[in-house]
């Protein structure tokens, strides 16, 4: 029987890219969106050829109960990639309650609640593995980005603890930071920003949704297996 893995945000770029790359390697998937239909409709049938199971599942994480619906839609399970997330631009001090409240939501508490929900269904294999999706800003942060740092530095104090109570159980738990990839958050920056931002990458581009995947991929797999409490650094060498 195939592993089943659910993908929070998987019809964002990271998410959707994490979806096809575990589909092809015959893995049956959980893909939790929020409202991008045509995403999901899209993504539904570019992994359709892999013939294992795939499940939407429709939730607004960004609200502080809707982590429920996630978690009551799992039936077997080995594995969580949260992707889901969004950055906010600007001055902390332009930022409304709201918008803080609804990244707390969608980047910290639905990852803690979802993640306490289904670890029975983990504990009980003795087996699993856990993955956050976090960024770069989460270890070094970023201003301009202050309350989006915050959130990303939360998941991986997170993920580093959890690794430390789960260990013995089997269960590993890791994150991955990107740094810039070449999706639509980046939209925000022009041209001209994102040409400088470029520059300053000793690699000197910018990453892919596809290499963030590869690296989900191998924190998921057997060949990682010695690896937990890890912050997997994809930023080309832009910090260390």
């Amino acid at each position: 029987m195939g592993k089943h893995i659910l993908i929070t945000g998987a019809t964002g770029e990271i998410g959707a890219s994490v979806a096809k790359l575990l589909a092809s390697k015959g893995y049956s998937l959980y893909l939790h969106y929020h409202k991008n239909e045509e995403s999901l409709r899209i993504l539904l049938n570019d992994i359709s050829q892999y013939g294992q199971e795939y499940i939407p599942i429709k939730a607004d994480l960004s609200k502080r109960d809707a982590y429920r619906h996630v978690t009551s839609s799992i039936f077997a399970l080995d594995g969580i990639v949260y992707a889901s997330g969004v950055s906010v631009y600007g001055m902390l001090a332009d930022l409304q309650d709201e918008t803080l409240d609804q990244l707390w939501n969608l980047h910290v508490a639905s990852l803690i609640s979802i993640t306490r929900e289904l670890l029975p269904k983990l504990t009980q294999k003795q087996a699993g593995s856990i993955i956050a999706v976090s960024s770069i800003w989460g270890q070094v942060g970023a201003s301009m980005e202050v309350a989006y740092s915050t959130v990303k530095g939360a998941q991986i104090a997170f993920i580093k603890a959890l690794s430390k109570e789960m260990a013995r159980n089997g269960i590993r738990v890791n994150a991955v930071a990107p740094g810039a990839i070449d999706t639509k958050m980046l939209s925000m920056f022009t041209a001209e920003e994102k040409e400088w931002m470029t520059e300053e990458i000793p690699m000197g581009r910018l990453g892919s949704a596809a290499e963030v995947a590869e690296s989900v991929l191998f924190l998921l797999s057997d060949s990682s297996s010695y690896m937990t409490g890890q912050v997997l650094s994809l930023n080309g060498g832009w910090h260390m």
